[in-house]
């Protein structure tokens, strides 16, 4: 039995628990269920520990490079 089955949580139930500790979310912090776990979340963000993987812009990929500088 899962940690969410046993606090009577789901995805079925519409009630996601907090992703940090697992408890259920506070109306006030929601999607967390206090201060703590979302400035631990805010903090993950910040330090970079959470990314979001992106791809170079197709326009960056593909520019031309710029001419050789002309002798004079």
């Amino acid at each position: 039995m899962s940690d969410q089955s046993k606090r009577g949580l789901s995805v079925k139930s519409g009630i996601l628990p907090c992703a940090i500790c697992g408890k259920p979310p506070s109306p006030k912090f929601a999607p967390f269920c206090s201060r703590r776990c979302a400035d631990l979340d805010l903090g993950r963000w910040l330090k970079g520990t959470y990314v979001i993987p992106a791809r170079p812009d197709d326009a960056e990929a593909e520019a031309p490079e710029p001419p050789p500088p002309e002798d004079e």
